[in-house]
C-alpha cells in the first residue's frame, strides 16, 4: 500500500494528469475494508482453528478467480477506468488484507509480504543477522526476496502473451495450494 499511498498523493495534487490515483485510492480503500471483513472474521471464529483458516483461504481464492474471470472475459484495456478494471483492483486488494490478517493472526507480523519497510528495517537492524541459525532473520529475507521474484514473473506474464489474465491465474493456482495445504497442516498439540 506504500506505493499506492504515493500514487494517491501524486494524483490529488494533478488529479487531471492521470487516473493512477483513482486506482490507488480504490486499492487502499479495498485493502483497509478487507483488513477490517478479515480481524473480525479470525477474531469471531478463533484464528488458529484449521476450517477458519481453510475458509479465509478459500474467500480470498474466490475473490482472485472472480477477479481473474473478469480479465480473462471481460477486460476492457480501451477505459482505464471501466469496471473491468477497478473492480478485479478492488477484489485482489480486498483479498490480499486477508493474508496479512492472517500473519498476525498466527503470530508471524515478520512474515506479511505487505509491508517490507518493516521487514527490511527488523532485518538489517537484527543484532544477530550474521548469525549462522537465524530463523527470524531467515523468514524475513525470504519475504522481499519472494515478492521481487513474483512481481519479476509477473512482469514477464504482463508483457507476454499470457498477459495480466494468465498472472492472476496463476494466483488462483498458488492461492489453492496454500488452501490445500491448510487442509493438511498439522495441528497444534492442545494446551493443557
Amino acid at each position: 500500500m506504500s506505493g499506492n499511498t504515493v500514487y494517491l498523493g501524486l494524483g490529488l495534487v494533478a488529479p487531471r494528469e492521470g487516473v493512477r490515483w483513482i486506482k490507488a485510492a480504490t486499492s487502499i480503500g479495498f485493502f483497509c475494508l478487507g483488513s477490517w471483513f478479515f480481524a473480525h472474521f479470525h477474531r469471531f471464529l478463533s484464528p488458529r482453528r484449521r476450517w477458519v483458516l481453510v475458509a479465509s483461504f478459500g474467500l480470498q481464492l474466490l475473490l482472485i478467480v472472480f477477479a481473474a474471470v473478469i480479465v480473462t472475459w471481460f477486460y476492457d484495456p480501451s477505459n482505464q477506468l471501466s469496471w473491468t478494471i477497478i473492480v478485479p483492483i478492488a477484489s485482489v486488494a480486498f483479498q490480499s488484507s486477508g493474508q496479512a490478517v492472517t500473519s498476525r493472526a498466527l503470530q508471524y507480523p515478520g512474515l506479511t509480504s505487505v509491508v517490507l519497510t518493516s521487514i527490511y528495517c527488523d532485518l538489517f537492524s537484527d543484532p544477530k543477522l550474521f548469525s549462522f541459525s537465524n530463523v527470524e532473520r531467515n523468514r524475513r529475507t525470504a519475504a522481499p526476496v519472494s515478492l521481487l521474484i513474483g512481481a519479476m514473473a509477473g512482469g514477464v506474464w504482463a508483457h507476454s502473451s499470457i498477459g495480466l489474465a494468465g498472472a492472476l491465474w496463476t494466483a488462483v493456482f498458488l492461492k489453492a495450494l496454500v488452501v490445500v495445504a491448510w487442509m493438511f497442516w498439522k495441528a497444534d498439540p492442545e494446551e493443557a
